[in-house]
């Protein structure tokens, strides 16, 4: 669930503040040991990198933790960090080796050792939380170490491993700190990333401070950062408004985005495409009300997306035909090739077909707070699935907590949820969302979807995969077990005495707070 901007989506456009006055080419000693505020509305779920796979987490993780690799701003090849170097072994694509960085050192002051990185690659295999990155490893059979050396086993060939080391699923922790088989509960962090946590109120604060200690891909760490974190788009607004924070991200309003004005002498704008989807999740479990799967198919006949995206979120986001969005390797538009216009007969036919009670009646679950609009969108999709009066759905708010226990456990018939891509690749939007072991947990099981996905991982030329990736969304469409509503547009508001923040959602999925920087 991490954001991602190719290169060829990367249209950032950073809309100067004028009128500010007076700014400095560098800033003053008074201005590096001041510290800048960060208000968001994603929530930390865990602090423990085996425990969590959602944006707030994650962004969290990229400025304490270190991984071997990260990405540098708008790439899409990873680069060493915590290792000095790595690659494949061979041709095969089925071995992987890093040597690990010399000098590297915990809070505690213990140098990290290559037994570190085995360590928590396999913890997070172990623990296998419900909530956490492990379906994001599920190509790494084993790990072996001599030295400073680390060697990935994989059970099969995949060109992806390198970014998969280099997003939060790879986080590096102090082996003795964190349980081997069970998650860290308090709420401290050890890593070795440009920040340290020096305070931590769950759905309040964060606190950070450079970390004098970081080695690694950056030449240097940032100013001191606190993120706050807001329960909806609502109470973000009126901390920006009021000008408690210096930083608004992830998520204004849409009407507050929609009307954001580059003539505003307070605030610097930084509006980027983004490659982030809310998708429609459907429990395609027997004793489900959507296990048929032409009950699904008569939901994808009802879906208006350009009413969602114009009624709800006021154009700031664009209708979304297919699993992988527009602007990435293999993007198709088979749900629209498939269901091209709205029809309440088709839905009705199927329906019939499938010899239902009608209206069909489902739950539909949404996170209260995280989205911009999760409410407003909720009674929307209601409203569009209830028109023909085919179907009843209930629809109920959770937190976002409980919201992803209840996805996972099988509890919600549907569910709306936002992906923020993992890394640069196609494959990010495959084996999480509609593999056989993916994070989503819908129950789908299609042995040729999984058989697509790791023949797609085989290809170091990503290029050569967009025939499997087109097979997947052909496939994906017939079957519905999600239906993609929505790609995002990337949107960071600065004051205007406060630069980088384009960084923040510059195209690799990695939340950089140390470029943040005093004008």
């Amino acid at each position: 669930m991490r954001s991602v901007r190719m290169r060829i989506l990367a249209t950032l456009l950073v809309l100067a503040a004028v009128g500010v006055g007076g700014w400095q080419l560098l800033p003053s000693r008074d201005d590096q040991d001041r510290t800048i505020t960060v208000g968001t509305t994603d929530a930390v779920t865990s602090l423990d990198p085996a425990g969590a796979y959602d944006a707030g987490s994650w962004a969290l993780f990229n400025n304490v933790f270190q991984s071997l690799l990260t990405f540098e701003p708008g790439g899409v090849t990873p680069v060493p960090d915590a290792a000095e170097s790595c690659g494949f072994v061979g041709t095969q694509l089925s071995t992987y080796r890093c040597e690990l960085r010399d000098g590297l050192t915990f809070p505690s002051g213990r140098v990290m050792s290559a037994q570190d990185v085995k360590y928590s690659f396999d913890r997070v295999k172990r623990i296998k939380s419900n909530v956490g990155p492990s379906s994001l490893l599920d190509t790494l059979g084993s790990v072996t170490t001599s030295g400073r050396t680390v060697t990935f086993h994989l059970s099969s060939p995949d060109a992806t491993f390198p970014l998969k080391v280099a997003t939060g699923a790879g986080s590096i922790v102090d082996r003795e700190k964190y349980p081997a088989d069970a998650l860290r509960t308090d709420n401290a962090v050890d890593g070795t990333g440009p920040y340290t946590l020096t305070t931590f109120t769950r759905d309040k604060k964060a606190v950070l401070a450079p970390n004098s200690h970081y080695q690694g891909a950056l030449d240097g760490t940032g100013r001191p950062v606190e993120l706050r974190y807001y329960p909806d788009s609502d109470a973000l607004d009126g901390a920006w408004k009021a000008r408690r924070i210096d930083v608004a991200t992830r998520t204004l309003p849409p009407e507050v985005l929609a009307g954001l004005n580059a003539a505003d002498p307070g605030q610097r704008v930084s509006e980027a495409d983004s490659a982030e989807i809310r998708n429609l999740y459907f429990n395609t479990r027997a004793g489900s009300p959507l296990h048929d799967v032409r009950v699904r198919q008569a939901m994808a006949w009802l879906i208006d997306r350009d009413r969602l995206a114009a009624r709800v979120y006021k154009g700031t986001v664009d209708p979304l035909y297919s699993l992988i969005p527009t602007g990435i390797t293999g993007h198709t538009t088979s749900f629209f090739d498939t269901y091209p216009q709205l029809s309440t007969a088709k839905a009705r036919a199927l329906l019939t077909e499938a010899g239902v009670s009608l209206p069909v009646r489902l739950t539909y679950g949404y996170g209260t707070g995280r989205g911009a609009a999760s409410a407003e969108e909720a009674a929307e999709l209601k409203r569009q699935l209830e028109a023909g009066g085919l179907f009843k759905v209930t629809v109920k708010g959770y937190e976002w907590t409980d919201f992803q226990k209840r996805w996972a456990g099988g509890k919600l018939d549907a569910y709306a949820v936002g992906w923020v891509a993992d890394f640069p690749d196609p494959d990010t939007y495959g084996g999480p969302l509609v593999g056989s072991t993916g994070t989503m947990n819908t129950g789908y099981r299609n042995k040729t979807v999984d058989r697509l996905i790791t023949a797609s991982q085989q290809y170091a030329d990503r290029s050569e995969a967009i025939r499997d990736f087109r097979s997947v969304q052909e496939a994906v469409a017939r079957d519905v077990p999600v239906i993609p509503l929505w790609q995002a547009k990337e949107y960071v508001v600065t004051s205007g005495d406060v630069g980088g923040g384009q960084y923040l959602s510059d195209g690799t999925g990695v939340f950089r707070l140390w470029r943040l920087t005093w004008i």
